[in-house]
C-alpha cells in the first residue's frame, strides 16, 4: 500500500513512515488530540524511483565532490528535475488522492510534511533539511509529495550526508499528510525546562500558525508553569508583530502584520495553559521522557502537531538543577544566556583589571565591551548591572555558550571579589556559594536551537560572527554565509599586540593563529561564503594588550590610526595577515573572502591589491572587496570599482558617525545617531546603484542591517545581501521575503 493511516502506525514503524510519522502515530494511539491524516510511506518513494527507472541516474547525479560548489548545485538541480519531471505512476497517484478523499472533512486543506527515515540518529540529525507545505488542496497534493521527495537532495542534504558518511541510496523519505489546523494561536511546549531539566513547563505562544514560532519570525509570549504546584510562575508578553495565517482568498500561507491591540495582548489564558500542561504531562508519560511539543488551538480545541524528546537534559544537569538552590539569592536580573556555573567573583571596573579574570571565574561588571571578549572566553559566567537580552554581554555570552545574567542593576555593588557564587543563566539569579552536589561543576550546556525553516529569498541573508567559537550557533541560523568575521577578535584574544605576539612566538605562529580562527568558521559554513575583515582595532584597544604601551594616545581613536590606513602604514605586518589568507586558499578554503576596512578611495584599494599580489593571492581569482564606512568611500565607488573589487559592504555604524558627525558613544549627542537618516540612506542608495552598473555585489554588515526598516530599504534598492547579528537573522530573512513578495506583486499589477 502507498499510504498508512496514523491510527495504524506505531513507534516501530519508523523505517516505513519516518520519525515524524511514527511520533504522530504513537500520539494518535495514546488518545491525544492529533489532527487526522496518513503517511505516504518511504516504500512508496522507493517504488517510485525504482519503478520509473530513475534510481540509478538519481544516485549517480548526486555522487559528487561536495567541496565543489558548482557540482553540488548541479546535483541538486538534476535530482529535482528527475523527480519532478517523472510522472507519478497512475496507481500511486490514485491511492494518494483516494486517501485524501477519505479524510472526510469540510476543510479541503492539508499540511504536507517530509518525514525522513534517518531524522534522529544518535550521531546525525537530518531534521529540518526537508520541506513542509501548508494549506494544500487535492489538485496540488501529489506535486507537493514529489517536492518533499526532491527535498531529500538539496545541496545542504547532499553535503551533510556525505560529510556523515551516509550513502544516498540508504536514506529514504516518507511524507505526512494531515488535515490542516487553521490555528488561531499556536506554539511550542517543553514539558521540562530544556536547559536545566527542572519540573517547569515552558510554553511559547503566538497568534496564527505555529510556523511563525518555530521559524523564529515572531517573538512569542513565554509562560512558565510549575508542575509541582500547578502555579503559573512567570508570564512574559512579547511584541508579536507578525502572524502566519491562511489567506481566505488564495488559500496560501501568508504573513500579516498583527493589529496594534493584539501585538502586546496575552495569547494564552490560564485555562488554556492548564489544558496544555495536562496534555504535555500525558505526552511525557506515554514516552517516558521530557518532550518538546508543537501545539495549536482553534476555538476551544487544542491539537498536538508533533512531539520529540528533549535531548539536551543530562543526568548531571538534572542533579545540578535539583541541588542548585542551596544558597541565598544575592542578585537577580535577566537570564540572558542559559546554563549554571559556580566560581569566584572578579569585579571589573576598568579594562586594566581584566587580567585578574582566570579560567572558571565569574565576571561582574557594569557592562561588557568588545575589549573584554578575551576575558569573557576564560570566564565561567558573566553578570552585568546594565543591558538587556540584545546587549553586547548577552549576545557574546550566547555565542560563547557562557551562562550570563544581565541588567541586575547592582551586582557590582553587592558582590565582592573572591566571593564564591552560583550563576543561573536560565532563571537570572546569582546565589551564595556552590551547589552542594557539585563543587567543581562545569557550566551546563545550553539547549540546542531548532534548525530554522529558512525562507527562500533572492537577497541573501548572512550573519555577523564576532568570534570563531560562535560559528556553530551562527551556522544553525540557516544564514547564506558570513557577511562579517572580525579578524581583530582572534588577535585580541591572545592579549598581545601583533608585534609583541610575533616577537614572543614568531611570525609563523601569528599566521597560524589567524588561519586556525578563520578555518573554524569556514569549515562550519562551507561551501557558503565567509567574508573576513582584515585587522581593524583602534589604538585604545591595542593599548590594553601586552606590547600596547607604545600605542599613540588619540583624542578620538575611531577616527584615527586604524583599519586599512594602519595596515598600509605597516606593510610587513599586514603581509602576515594576507599570508594567512594565501595559506587558507592553498588548503582549499575557496569560500573565504577578504574585506578591507575604512578605505577612503581607489588609492587605498590599489595599495591593498598590490600587497595581495606580493604574497601570492591572485586578485582575479579570489573574491575581495571593501567596507563603505566613510562618505569619501561612497563618493569614490566608481574609481574603486576600476581597481577590480568584487563587493562593497556598508559598515553603518561608522558611516552614520562620519556622515552626521555624531559619536554614538557620546551621551550628549547619541540621541542624534540615526542610521536611517536621509543622508545616510542617500549615500547607501547611490552606492548600490553605482555598484550594480559595475556588476559589483553590495552588502551591509553594520548593526543597522538587523533593523526591519533598513532591510526594507536595502531590498527595494537592490542590495545583494544583508548580514545580521546571530539573534536577528531569522527576523531579517522573513522581512526580506515579505519585501520581495510585495515587489513582485507590485510588478505584476503594473
Amino acid at each position: 500500500m502507498a499510504v498508512r493511516w496514523l491510527e495504524d502506525i506505531r513507534a516501530d514503524d519508523i523505517d516505513l513512515v519516518g520519525g515524524k510519522g511514527a511520533s504522530l502515530g504513537e500520539m494518535t494511539d495514546a488518545g491525544l488530540p492529533v489532527p487526522p491524516g496518513f503517511v505516504v510511506t518511504a516504500g512508496t518513494y522507493r517504488d517510485f524511483i525504482e519503478g520509473t527507472g530513475i534510481d540509478e541516474e538519481l544516485f549517480e547525479a548526486v555522487d559528487v565532490d561536495t567541496e565543489d560548489s558548482t557540482a553540488l548545485a548541479e546535483a541538486e538541480s538534476t535530482a529535482k528535475s528527475l523527480i519532478l519531471d517523472t510522472p507519478m505512476p497512475e496507481e500511486l497517484h490514485e491511492e494518494i488522492e483516494a486517501a485524501y478523499d477519505a479524510l472526510d472533512d469540510d476543510d479541503p486543506f492539508v499540511a504536507v510534511r517530509s518525514s525522513a527515515t534517518a531524522e534522529d540518529l544518535p550521531d546525525a540529525s537530518f531534521a529540518g533539511q526537508q520541506e513542509t507545505y501548508l494549506n494544500i488542496e487535492r489538485d496540488d497534493l501529489v506535486d507537493r509529495v514529489k517536492r518533499c521527495w526532491a527535498s531529500l537532495f538539496t545541496q545542504r542534504a547532499i553535503y551533510y550526508r556525505q560529510q556523515k558518511g551516509f550513502d544516498h541510496d540508504v536514506v529514504n523519505i516518507a511524507v505526512v499528510v494531515q488535515q490542516m489546523v487553521d490555528a488561531e494561536k499556536s506554539g511550542v511546549m517543553f514539558t521540562s525546562h530544556p536547559s536545566t531539566g527542572a519540573p517547569k513547563v515552558i510554553i511559547e505562544g503566538a497568534w496564527g500558525l505555529g510556523e511563525a514560532v518555530v521559524s523564529g519570525s515572531v517573538s512569542p509570549d513565554n509562560y512558565v508553569v510549575d508542575r509541582e504546584s500547578g502555579d503559573v510562575e512567570d508570564v512574559t508578553i512579547a511584541n508579536k508583530k507578525v502572524t502566519m495565517e491562511r489567506d481566505p482568498e488564495t488559500g496560501e500561507t501568508i504573513e500579516r502584520e498583527v493589529s496594534e491591540e493584539k501585538r502586546t495582548a496575552r495569547v494564552l489564558t490560564n485555562d488554556e495553559l492548564f489544558d496544555l500542561v495536562a496534555l504535555g504531562e500525558q505526552v511525557e508519560e506515554h514516552y517516558g521522557t521530557p518532550q518538546d511539543v508543537e501545539w495549536a488551538i482553534v476555538g476551544d480545541s487544542v491539537y498536538m502537531l508533533q512531539s520529540r524528546p528533549i535531548t539536551t537534559i543530562s543526568e548531571e544537569t538534572m542533579e545540578a538543577t535539583q541541588n542548585g538552590d542551596n544558597g541565598e539569592e544575592l542578585v537577580s536580573g535577566l537570564g540572558a544566556s542559559p546554563g549554571i556555573a559556580a566560581g569566584a567573583v572578579r569585579t571589573v571596573g576598568k579594562l586594566d583589571q581584566l587580567d585578574k579574570v582566570g579560567e572558571g571565574d565569574i565576571i561582574v561588571t557594569e557592562m561588557t565591551t568588545p575589549d573584554m571578549v578575551p576575558a569573557m572566553k576564560r570566564a565561567a559566567g558573566i553578570v552585568t548591572d546594565e543591558g538587556g537580552m540584545t546587549s553586547h554581554a548577552a549576545i557574546v555570552s550566547r555565542e560563547l555558550g557562557v551562562p550570563a545574567v544581565v541588567g541586575s542593576g547592582n551586582a557590582t555593588d553587592v558582590l565582592r571579589d573572591d566571593q564564591i557564587v552560583t550563576i543561573d543563566g536560565d532563571r537570572g539569579t546569582i546565589t551564595e556559594g556552590r551547589p552542594e552536589s557539585a563543587a567543581e561543576r562545569e557550566p551546563i550546556e545550553e539547549a540546542r536551537p531548532k534548525t530554522p525553516v529558512k525562507p527562500m529569498t533572492a537577497t541573501e541573508v548572512k550573519v555577523n560572527v564576532s568570534i570563531p567559537e560562535a560559528a556553530e550557533r551562527a551556522a544553525a541560523t540557516g544564514a547564506d554565509g558570513v557577511g562579517l568575521l572580525r579578524l581583530e577578535h582572534m588577535i585580541l584574544s591572545t592579549n598581545k599586540t601583533p608585534e609583541r605576539y610575533i616577537d614572543d612566538h614568531g611570525k609563523r605562529a601569528y599566521i597560524d593563529e589567524i588561519v586556525d580562527g578563520v578555518r573554524g568558521v569556514a569549515d562550519e559554513f562551507y561551501p557558503r561564503p565567509v567574508r573576513v575583515r582584515t585587522l581593524d582595532a583602534p589604538t585604545d584597544e591595542f593599548r590594553q594588550l601586552e606590547g600596547g604601551e607604545d600605542e599613540p594616545h588619540e583624542h578620538n581613536p575611531m577616527m584615527g590610526y586604524r583599519g586599512i590606513r594602519r595596515s598600509l602604514n605597516e606593510p610587513e605586518l599586514f603581509k602576515h595577515e594576507l599570508e594567512a589568507f594565501a595559506r587558507l586558499y592553498e588548503m582549499g578554503y575557496d569560500n573565504v573572502e577578504i574585506m578591507f576596512p575604512l578605505v577612503n578611495d581607489h588609492r587605498d584599494v590599489a595599495a591593498a591589491r598590490e600587497l595581495m599580489t606580493e604574497v601570492g593571492i591572485d586578485p582575479e581569482r579570489r573574491s575581495w572587496g571593501v567596507m563603505i564606512e566613510t562618505p569619501a568611500s561612497a563618493m569614490m565607488i566608481d574609481e574603486m570599482a576600476e581597481e577590480g573589487i568584487d563587493f562593497a559592504s556598508f559598515g553603518t555604524n561608522d558611516l552614520t558617525q562620519y556622515t552626521l558627525a555624531v559619536d554614538r558613544n557620546n551621551g550628549n549627542v547619541s540621541d542624534r545617531f540615526d542610521e536611517l537618516h536621509p543622508s545616510v540612506l542617500r549615500l547607501i542608495g547611490q552606492t548600490i546603484r553605482a555598484c550594480r552598473e559595475h556588476d559589483i555585489d553590495t552588502s551591509i554588515c553594520g548593526q543597522a542591517g538587523s533593523k526591519p526598516e533598513m532591510a526594507r530599504f536595502l531590498v527595494e534598492e537592490g542590495v545583494s545581501s544583508i548580514s545580521a547579528n546571530i539573534d536577528a537573522v531569522r527576523d531579517v530573512q522573513h522581512e526580506v521575503k515579505r519585501v520581495e513578495q510585495r515587489l513582485m506583486l507590485d510588478a505584476l499589477r503594473e
